[in-house]
């Protein structure tokens, strides 16, 4: 198993690289598992292929970021640590209080009840069920 650490935007993740067979990495970020697709491998020696496994599990999750800033206005709510999102709780326009459940992340195998931090409208929901997510990524922005 190779370890690495890498500081994206600011924010550190330990990198763990398990095992790779074939196109298909088992890796670890922080403590949750994901199973990375790579692209354009060949027969090389794994040695080659494992520096390429981390930037797959980390650009899927980043991408939406770019996205959420650019909402309507508002606040977002963001994720206070890596994980995976089970439900969404709230729509576009639904009007929330502050401490009400926007949504719920699955992290270290624990479910973890977002809540808004103000009260408002939600202008934007920025991920879906099953999205995986990086400590500090937009979830929810309320106007």
């Amino acid at each position: 198993m190779k370890e690495y650490k890498f500081k994206i935007n600011g924010n550190e993740y330990n990198v763990a690289v398990n095992s790779v067979s074939g196109n298909i990495a088992d890796v670890t970020v922080n403590g949750t598992p994901y199973q990375v697709e790579m692209e354009n491998t060949s027969a090389a020696p794994v040695q080659q292929a494992v520096p390429a496994a981390p930037a797959p599990a980390v650009t899927p999750v980043s991408a939406p970021q770019p996205a959420a800033k650019p909402a309507t206005g508002g606040k977002a709510v963001t994720s206070p640590l890596p994980g995976v999102i089970i439900a969404v709780k709230v729509n576009v326009g639904d009007a929330v209080k502050a401490g009400q459940v926007v949504a719920i992340l699955e992290a270290m195998k624990m479910e973890n009840e977002i809540q808004a931090e103000s009260d408002g409208t939600v202008t934007a929901v920025n991920v879906a069920k099953g999205d995986s997510v990086l400590e500090g990524a937009a979830i929810v922005t309320i106007g």
